[in-house]
């Protein structure tokens, strides 16, 4: 007879077998958590660790010079197949983070098509943990390109982020999308510390090849598990800060995460509970993880409890969690059929995107080494907090804004997880929940607390920019101008 421990780790492996192919960064979200979960191994809620960060930022050289002649160097002219009419700069290339290992990490950066010199500058960061920026932030959602059906041309995004700011792409951390490193133990002891730290160094690297931006306001956004990237980088930043004073500091503003894993436990009770209340799952299945599973945050019968589990995820065959009312993408499907088409959301973007970023001529524009270049990758995971709420609290008392953003179709961190996380918070209310618009349409609802904003966009999944383009266009606006989406015009 198997031992539980067997059983367990059993199941786990056939969940992640039948797993829809949807989006590989939900996906890799999905088994992330699932594999931790049931290793029961103790996890800190704080893992940065001074020490380490001090000795890894101290060996930092950086070369001035180099940096403003490899500016010159890594300027995009035009990429294979964009369009006519583009107006604006961007770049590509990469910043070595560790000399030693030849660490690098790929950026693509966009600067924006009017008022470049007075906006302010942004940093996206996609999750997984392994998901490429490039591929999800840049050429699916908020980027000023999508890459079309072809595979081999593009068309622009009139909802680009970069009409409001300047936006930096980076694929971390190495062995994600174009970045690498010559020591290949890199790729299998990567965590979320020393992602913290090498997003730090090349923060401080690449300000030095565009240093016109040391002074501008600067703000971090991402999505998925960004929901660890983005807080705990913004707490190393504001760390560094203090001890840096005037020289090398970033001049951080806020933060905003779109979808993002805060709590285990409590994002996946949010992650059932919004199943049942979709009627995507049964009440049976959920009254058995209910009985068995509870708040997930002491789990007394751990075997039913899974087995629970593993029956709602076996009912969800052929839904795609990210966007629950989304089509997928399949072999039988006809992927330029008008049908195939809902909000104009084309499942099979990825598909055009990997077949893009493959092209010879495109990673030569973007100055990269010739790779097979994906959507995400293997790396080996060897720290990561639980909970991210204590850093967000910290980062509450340091006085920068905080955004946190729910597309409200998406089923993998969906709004009931954000809810419960942000409540246990028990923050004060500041501004009552109130429905925001873009023009007279509803485009979501916010609520104010003290310290941070809650952010719902109406009609989108995980990927929000990609979902509802305008909507999200309208609520980074708010972000950065550090204003409350905006209410109905009279």
């Amino acid at each position: 007879m198997l031992s539980q421990k067997v059983l367990l780790w059993s199941l786990i492996f056939l969940v992640f077998a039948i797993s829809c192919k949807a989006n590989q960064q939900s996906e890799y979200l999905y088994k992330f958590i699932k594999s931790r979960r049931y290793q029961q191994k103790p996890s800190h809620v704080e893992a940065y660790s001074s020490t380490i960060v001090n000795e890894h930022v101290s060996k930092v050289h950086v070369n001035v010079e180099q940096h403003l002649r490899s500016r010159k160097a890594y300027k995009v002219k035009s990429l294979p197949g964009q369009p006519k009419g583009v107006n604006f700069d961007q770049y590509a290339g990469y910043i070595t983070v560790d000399a030693k290992a030849r660490r690098k990490l790929f950026y693509y950066f966009v600067e924006s098509p009017s008022n470049s010199s007075t906006k302010p500058l942004v940093l996206w960061l996609n999750g997984g943990p392994g998901c490429s920026s490039l591929g999800y932030g840049a050429m699916q959602e908020l980027g000023p390109f999508r890459v079309n059906s072809d595979g081999t041309t593009l068309s622009l995004n009139k909802d680009a982020w970069n009409v409001v700011a300047n936006v930096i792409f980076l694929e971390s951390p190495a062995g994600v999308g174009f970045s690498y490193s010559n020591n290949s133990l890199d790729y299998s002891n990567v965590g979320d510390n020393r992602t913290a730290i090498d997003s730090y160094i090349f923060l401080l690297n690449w300000l030095e090849r565009f240093p016109q931006y040391k002074t501008r306001d600067f703000f971090i956004a991402g999505e998925s598990y960004a929901g660890h990237y983005v807080p705990q980088l913004a707490h190393l930043i504001l760390s560094k800060n203090k001890k840096r004073k005037n020289h090398n500091v970033i001049n951080l503003k806020g933060i905003a995460v779109g979808n993002g894993l805060i709590d285990d436990k409590l994002s996946t009770k949010g992650m059932y509970d919004y199943y049942w209340t979709h009627a995507l799952i049964s009440d049976e299945t959920h009254a058995g993880i209910e009985k068995n599973c509870g708040d997930f945050r002491n789990v007394t019968n751990l075997r039913e409890c899974f087995l629970y589990e593993f029956k709602a995820d076996d009912e969800l065959v052929d839904i795609d969690v990210y966007n629950i009312y989304a089509p997928v993408c399949n072999s039988s499907a006809t992927k330029n059929g008008a049908s195939y088409f809902v909000s104009n959301i084309d499942p099979c973007a990825e598909d055009y995107t990997a077949a893009y970023l493959n092209l010879p001529e495109v990673q030569k524009a973007l100055h990269v080494k010739p790779i097979k270049w994906s959507h995400c990758s293997g790396v080996g995971w060897t720290d990561s907090p639980t909970s991210i709420l204590p850093t967000i609290n910290q980062l509450i008392s340091s006085g920068i804004s905080i955004w946190i953003y729910s597309g409200d179709l998406d089923g993998r961190v969906p709004i009931t997880s954000t809810k419960y996380s942000i409540n246990s918070l028990k923050l004060p209310v500041h501004t009552a929940w109130r429905p925001w618009y873009t023009g007279k349409e509803v485009g979501g609802y916010v609520i104010g607390y003290k310290g941070l904003t809650l952010v719902t966009v109406r009609g989108a999944g995980h990927m929000v920019p990609t979902d509802q383009p305008y909507r999200a266009l309208t609520m980074i606006s708010s972000f950065l101008l550090g204003q409350l989406p905006p209410q109905l015009k009279s």
